[in-house]
C-alpha cells in the first residue's frame, strides 16, 4: 500500500470517486472524491487533502464530475431538491470555485445522472417516463425532455437508467429489456439494439483511434451470449460467443472488457463477469480462463455441521480400486525419489498426498476437528467448506428460486434445523435460512431448508407474514427438528415445523418462553412473552404475544449503542468457584440475561467529537424474564464503540476511555450469593440447604457483582470467547485486532479479584498481580504474522476433545486453526514420535526379561553354595 487517507465532512452523503486517466505512479495527479457533503482534491502521490470545499449549505448531493482533456477547470452537477439541478465550476489546481449555476425542470429529476458525452448528461423524469437530456454548451446549461414511448414500442411501466459510459449510447431498462438509445442532437433518441432477459453492458473500451468498443452479455438458457461490437457501428462484432456458465452463480451483474493485440496484430478480447453470486470469471475464446468465489467475502452468518459417518464394510470393487491405486501411488512416490518424476508426476504425487490426508476426508473424525462450515453470503449464496482444507464441497444460490417482479429477496440469517444424533446413519442434517423481500421490516418473509450434505434444497416457502426476529427454541421433535418462534413486524409468533407434535412441545412450555427487543433510535427495551393463539388469523401455528415489562431510557442522556447475550449451546461444568481460601463461590449462572451499553448522545459519533465531561458509558445486566436490572455501572469519559461478549457468568466489554486517550477492557462477574450457605458441613449433613432448590427469575437473588477495568492497546473490531464440549478448559478471549489479527487473552488477565499485590494462597490460585494495562504477548496471537483482511467476526467451535477449540474467522479473507487455551492435556500431538516409544516399550520389556534371568541364575548360584 503507498497511501491511505481518511476523508472528513460535516454530514453523510453519497461516495464518488474520480480518478484521471492520466494517472502515473510517480507523477502528482489530483483525485477527486465526493464524501460526507465535500468536495476533496487528493493527491496521488502522497494522498494528502490538497483543498476541500464543503457543500452542505447548498445541500447538494453531487451525482457527476466531469473533466475535461487538457482543461483546470472541472464541474461538479448534482441535485439539490428533485426539481432543482446544480453545477458548480471549480479550479482543479486552487480549490477556487469559479461559478455556480442552477436549472430548474418541473418534472423533477429521478434516478442517477449518466454521461454520454463530455457535455450531455441523461437522467430520468419523476415519472420515469421521459429522458431528460443535460447539455452544458459554452458555459449555459440546457434541459430537454424526450419521451422514450416513440421510438419504443408497447412501452408500459416505468424506465430505469443502467449507470455505463457508453459514447453517444445509453442503456435503459424498459418492459424487461435492455435497450440500447443514441442520443442525438436536439434530444433526438434512436433505438440502437433491444436485448431480451438477463442483459449487461459494459462501459467503452478504446481500442485504436477514434473506436470505441463495448461488451454485451445476456443469457440464453443454460448459455451466456458474450459479443463485443462497435459503438459507432453497432451492426459489427468483434466476437459473438456462448459460454456454459454453473447456474448456481446466477446471472451476470456487470462486465469489464479488456483487450490485447494477437499475433497477427488483429484485436482479442477478455472480458471479466461479475455474477449474482459475487463471483468473479475471467473469459477468454469461449472459455472460463479463472473464477474466484468473491462471494465468500461478504459472509453473513456461520453455522456449523457433522461430516457424515464413516460407514463399515468395504466392498471387493473398491478393494481392488484401491490395491491398484496404492500401487500407482508407491511408483510415483518411487520416482519421486529416484529423481526422475515428470512435472505431471510430481502434480500427481501433491494431488495424491492431498487426497490421502486425514484432515481433508469426508466423514467425521474421533476427536471432532472436521466440520462443514455451512456460511451464507450478502448475495444470498450458501457455501459448504471443509474444516481440513478450506475446499468448497457445494454451494447453492437462493436468490433464482425466489426472485420475481414483486419480490426482491434479502436474505438475513441461518440457522441448525435438524441434527439427526439417532439416526445419523439414514438422515441428513438440515439448516434453515430465513430471508425477506426487499428492504422493508413488513415485507413477506422467506423461508429456505437445505440439505447440509449434498447442498440440495429440501423445501421453500414464502410465507404470508413479515419476519423481523426468529428466536431457536431448545426443544426438538421425534425427528430431531429444532423447534423456532418467527416473530413478525406485528408482534405475533410464528411456530415452525408446523406439526402437531410441535404444537403440543410448545403447549407444555408456553409459560416458560420469553424473549425481548431493543429499539435502539427510541432507547427502550421489552419483554415478550406468549399469550394465545392468534384470534383474527386463521392459523393453528400463530400466537399473539404480550409485553412483560419496558424499560425507557432517557433519550437525553443515554444512547444504546451495543447489546450481547450468552451462546445457547454454551456448557458450563460447575457453577461453584472455590477461592483461595478455600470459600466457595457460586456463579450466577443465566441463558435469560442482557448485556446492554448505552451512551451519552453527544458521543454517540466518532471518537474525539465531544469532551470528557459531556462522556460517559453506562452498562446494564438485565433479566429479560422479568426485566429486572441486576448490576449498573457508570464509566465517565467514555465513550464507544463497543464490543462485548458474555460468557457463564461474567461479561468482558471493550470501549474508549476518552479522559486517559486510550483503550481500555472492563469486566463484570456476578455471584449468587443465596447459596452461599451451602458451605457448611454441617447444613448438608441434616439437609437444610437449597441446593435442590429450583431457580426462578421471578424469585429476588442476592446477586454480588465484582469488576475491573484494564488498559488495553489495540482498537478491536470483533471478540468472541473459546468452548469446549464440556466446559471444564480454561477460557481464553480472541480479540480481533484493527491491524486484522487474532489476539487470544487469557481470561484470567481479565480477573476482577486481582490485586497489586495478592496473597500466597491466592497466588497458588493462579490469581495474577493488579497492572493497570492487560499484556500484548506476541507469541499468543494465533494468527501469528497472518492477516484476515477486513475482519468482521471470529466465531468458536467445541470439539470432541475437551482441551481444543476450533476457531473460525471471516471478512475479506477467511482462517481457521485449532485452539488448545490449556494445553492438549488430553491426548498426544501430532509430532509424537509413535516409532520412539514402541522402541523404548520393547527395550523396557528385554530389559526387564534380561534383569529376570540374571536374578534367577544368581539365586541359584547362592542356593549352591
Amino acid at each position: 500500500m503507498a497511501w491511505e487517507s481518511f476523508l472528513q465532512g460535516t454530514s453523510p452523503s453519497k461516495s464518488l470517486l474520480l480518478v484521471p486517466k492520466s494517472l502515473k505512479a510517480n507523477q502528482e495527479t489530483v483525485i477527486l472524491v465526493f464524501s460526507r457533503s465535500c468536495l476533496h482534491a487528493v493527491s496521488s502521490l502522497d494522498g494528502e487533502v490538497i483543498w476541500k470545499i464543503d457543500l452542505t449549505e447548498n445541500s447538494v448531493e453531487i451525482q457527476k464530475i466531469i473533466q475535461l482533456h487538457d482543461s483546470d477547470i472541472i464541474y461538479a452537477v448534482g441535485f439539490s431538491s428533485p426539481t432543482q439541478l446544480d453545477q458548480f465550476q471549480i479550479n482543479v489546481k486552487s480549490g477556487e470555485l469559479l461559478k455556480h449555476q442552477t436549472a430548474t425542470f418541473s418534472g423533477g429529476f429521478s434516478g442517477e445522472l449518466v454521461s454520454v458525452s463530455d457535455d450531455v448528461l441523461v437522467t430520468v423524469d419523476t415519472a420515469r417516463s421521459n429522458l431528460v437530456i443535460i447539455n452544458f454548451k459554452n458555459g449555459e446549461i440546457g434541459i430537454l425532455q424526450s419521451p422514450i414511448a416513440p421510438v419504443i414500442d408497447e412501452f408500459s411501466g416505468l424506465m430505469e437508467i443502467v449507470p455505463s459510459k457508453l459514447s453517444g449510447l445509453l442503456a435503459v431498462k424498459v418492459n424487461s429489456l435492455l435497450t440500447l438509445v443514441r442520443v442525438k442532437g436536439e434530444g433526438e433518441l434512436e433505438v440502437v439494439d433491444k436485448i431480451p432477459g438477463q442483459a449487461t453492458v459494459s462501459d467503452a473500451l478504446l481500442v485504436s483511434e477514434n473506436q470505441h468498443a463495448a461488451a454485451l452479455a445476456h443469457h440464453e438458457g443454460s448459455h451466456m451470449h458474450l459479443t463485443v461490437k462497435l459503438i459507432d457501428n453497432w451492426s459489427t462484432s468483434f466476437i459473438d460467443e456462448n459460454i456454459v456458465i454453473d447456474k448456481q452463480r446466477g446471472s451476470v451483474q456487470k462486465v469489464f472488457l479488456n483487450s490485447y493485440i494477437r499475433t497477427d496484430r488483429s484485436h482479442g478480447f477478455r472480458a471479466l463477469l461479475v455474477m449474482e453470486d459475487h463471483s468473479l470469471l475471467l473469459v477468454q475464446q469461449g472459455e472460463i480462463v479463472w473464477s474466484r468465489e468473491d462471494g465468500l467475502a461478504s459472509i453473513v452468518n456461520v453455522v456449523t455441521s457433522e461430516l457424515p459417518v464413516e460407514k463399515k464394510g468395504v466392498s471387493i470393487a473398491k478393494v481392488e480400486n484401491n490395491l491398484i491405486e496404492w500401487l500407482q501411488g508407491h511408483l510415483l512416490k518411487l520416482k519421486g525419489t529416484l529423481m526422475i518424476a515428470s512435472p505431471e508426476d510430481v502434480v500427481a504425487i501433491q494431488n495424491m498426498r492431498l487426497k490421502s490426508s486425514d484432515k481433508s476426508k469426508m466423514s467425521r473424525d474421533h476427536n471432532g476437528f472436521r466440520k462443514l462450515l455451512i456460511v451464507l453470503t450478502k448475495s444470498g449464496k450458501l457455501f459448504a467448506l471443509h474444516s481440513g482444507d478450506g475446499r468448497v464441497v457445494w454451494s447453492r444460490l437462493l436468490q433464482p428460486f425466489h426472485k420475481s417482479k414483486d419480490c426482491a429477496p434479502r436474505w438475513l440469517n441461518i440457522y441448525q434445523w435438524q441434527d439427526p444424533h439417532h439416526r445419523a446413519m439414514d438422515e441428513n442434517p438440515s439448516v434453515l435460512v430465513v430471508g425477506r423481500c426487499g428492504q422493508s421490516m413488513d415485507g413477506p418473509g422467506l423461508l429456505s431448508f437445505v440439505d447440509t450434505y449434498t447442498g440440495k434444497e429440501i423445501s421453500s416457502s414464502s410465507q404470508t407474514h413479515s419476519i423481523v426476529k426468529v428466536i431457536p427454541l431448545p426443544f426438538t421433535d421425534s425427528t430431531e427438528r429444532r423447534l423456532h418462534i418467527l416473530i413478525d413486524a406485528e408482534g405475533r409468533a410464528h411456530l415452525y415445523p408446523q406439526t402437531s407434535e410441535a404444537i403440543g412441545i410448545l403447549q407444555s412450555e408456553f409459560s416458560n418462553i420469553y424473549w425481548y427487543s431493543v429499539e435502539a433510535d427510541s432507547g427502550i427495551i421489552k419483554g415478550h412473552a406468549l399469550m394465545r393463539k392468534c384470534v383474527d388469523v386463521v392459523d393453528d401455528y400463530c400466537f399473539e404475544s404480550k409485553d412483560v415489562w419496558l424499560i425507557m431510557l432517557p433519550s437525553d442522556s443515554e444512547k444504546i449503542i451495543a447489546s450481547a447475550t450468552r451462546k445457547l449451546n454454551e456448557v458450563v461444568h460447575t457453577q461453584a468457584k472455590v477461592v483461595a481460601d478455600q470459600d466457595v463461590m457460586y456463579k450466577y449462572i443465566s441463558k435469560n440475561l442482557l448485556f446492554l451499553a448505552t451512551v451519552a448522545p453527544k458521543s454517540s459519533g466518532e471518537i474525539g467529537t465531544t469532551t470528557p465531561e459531556d462522556s460517559w458509558l453506562v452498562v446494564y445486566l438485565i433479566d429479560i424474564v422479568n426485566g429486572r436490572i441486576l448490576h449498573r455501572m457508570i464509566h465517565h469519559g467514555s465513550t464507544g464503540p463497543v464490543h462485548a461478549v458474555f460468557s457463564e457468568n461474567w461479561v468482558v466489554y471493550h470501549y474508549f476511555n476518552l479522559k486517559a486517550h486510550r483503550y481500555e477492557m472492563s469486566v463484570v462477574e456476578i455471584y449468587d450469593q443465596s447459596r452461599a450457605d451451602n458451605i457448611d458441613v454441617w447444613k448438608l449433613i441434616i439437609g437444610k440447604h437449597n441446593l435442590t432448590t429450583p431457580i426462578s427469575s421471578y424469585s429476588r437473588p442476592e446477586i454480588l457483582a465484582k469488576s475491573q477495568s484494564y488498559f488495553f492497546t489495540h482498537s478491536v473490531k470483533a471478540i468472541s470467547v473459546t468452548s469446549t464440549s464440556k466446559g471444564i478448559t480454561s477460557k481464553q478471549l480472541l480479540i480481533g485486532t484493527i491491524n486484522d489479527q487474532i489476539l487470544a487473552l487469557d481470561k484470567r488477565y481479565l480477573d476482577p479479584r486481582r490485586s497489586i499485590n495478592p496473597s500466597q494462597a491466592e497466588r497458588e490460585e493462579g490469581v495474577i498481580p493488579l497492572t493497570d494495562s492487560l499484556p500484548i504477548i506476541p507469541q499468543t496471537y494465533v494468527t501469528h504474522a497472518l492477516q484476515v483482511e477486513g475482519l468482521r467476526g471470529i466465531m468458536t467451535i467445541p470439539a470432541k476433545l475437551e482441551s481444543t477449540t476450533l476457531a473460525f474467522a471471516y471478512g475479506v479473507d477467511l482462517f481457521f486453526t485449532r485452539i488448545t487455551p490449556s494445553r492438549t492435556y488430553d491426548s498426544l500431538t501430532e509430532d509424537f514420535s509413535y516409532a520412539l516409544l514402541l522402541i523404548t516399550i520393547v527395550a523396557l520389556v528385554i530389559a526387564i526379561f534380561a534383569t529376570w534371568v540374571l536374578s534367577e541364575r544368581k539365586e541359584l548360584q547362592d542356593k549352591w553354595k
